[in-house]
């Protein structure tokens, strides 16, 4: 592998990054337009919490999954 193939590797790594970094925070101003920027409720933390443990549970559910396909 010569320098020029890593140099390459690195910047596509790191401009992959930045790339979704400014889709996600594109994204999120989008979603947020019109709204002002108060400080969230707790229905909305409640939610959010709801959100992250359903989030767990898939990643956990996908990776069983996987592991069954094995067999």
């Amino acid at each position: 592998m010569n320098i020029n193939q890593i140099i390459n590797m690195v910047i596509r790594i790191v401009m992959r990054r930045l790339l979704n970094t400014g889709i996600n925070k594109g994204m999120e101003m989008a979603s947020r337009r019109g709204k002002s920027a108060k400080t969230p409720s707790e229905a909305d933390e409640a939610q959010k919490a709801q959100g992250l443990a359903d989030a767990k549970r898939n990643r956990q559910a996908a990776k069983i999954a996987r592991r069954m396909g094995r067999f």
